[in-house]
C-alpha cells in the first residue's frame, strides 16, 4: 500500500488529538463509511443550535488556517466555509439537506480528501432521548485516492470522532 504524505500528516494529527473510539463501518479501495452515535445530556434544540455552528466545536487543530472562523450556510448548496483573517477561504462541504432540529446532510471532502478524487456525504440525525438527545452520524466517501480510500477510513473516523467529542463537551457545558 502506498502511503500518501497527507495521510501521514492526518494520522499524526489524529494521534495528537488523544484517544478516540473508531467506528469504521466498512472500507474498500473505492470508499469507506464511518459513523457512530452520541448520547447528549442537553435538549435537542441546544444540540441543533451548536451543531450548525461548527466554529463552536470544530478544533483549530483540524482547520486549514490557524486564524480562521468556520461558518455553515443552511441554504441548499450553502457553504461550510473556513475564512482566515488574511482573506484565504476554503469550502469544506456544502449543504445538501436540512430538516431543522432533526437532520443535516452535507456533501464534500473533508481535510486532505479535498485534494483526492473523492467525495462524501456527512449526515447527522438528531432524536430526542428523555431530557437529552441522541446524535447519529455517518460519513460515506467514495472515489479515487492513490493507494486506496480504505487507508483513509480510520484516520477520518478518528478526526470526526474527536470533533464530535468536542461537540458533546460544548453542548453539555453550562454557559
Amino acid at each position: 500500500m502506498v502511503q500518501h504524505p497527507f495521510l501521514i500528516d492526518f494520522a499524526a494529527a489524529l494521534l495528537a488529538a488523544g484517544p478516540v473510539s473508531a467506528e469504521v463501518k466498512s472500507a474498500a479501495p473505492h470508499g469507506f463509511e464511518v459513523g457512530g452515535t452520541l448520547s447528549l445530556d442537553a435538549p435537542p434544540a441546544r444540540v441543533w443550535a451548536i451543531l450548525v455552528a461548527p466554529d463552536a466545536w470544530w478544533s483549530r487543530d483540524h482547520r486549514w488556517f490557524n486564524d480562521s472562523a468556520l461558518s455553515l450556510d443552511l441554504a441548499p448548496g450553502g457553504c461550510w466555509c473556513e475564512r482566515a483573517a488574511d482573506g484565504r477561504i476554503s469550502r469544506h462541504m456544502e449543504t445538501a439537506l436540512v430538516e431543522p432540529g432533526s437532520k443535516l446532510v452535507l456533501r464534500g471532502g473533508l481535510g486532505p480528501l479535498q485534494g483526492q478524487g473523492a467525495a462524501g456525504g456527512l449526515s447527522f440525525t438528531l432524536t430526542p432521548q428523555g431530557a437529552g438527545a441522541t446524535l447519529t452520524w455517518s460519513y460515506v466517501v467514495g472515489g479515487y485516492a492513490s493507494g486506496g480510500l480504505d487507508a483513509w477510513a480510520a484516520p477520518v473516523d478518528g478526526v470526526l470522532s474527536a470533533q464530535l467529542a468536542n461537540l458533546k463537551t460544548r453542548v453539555e457545558a453550562a454557559d
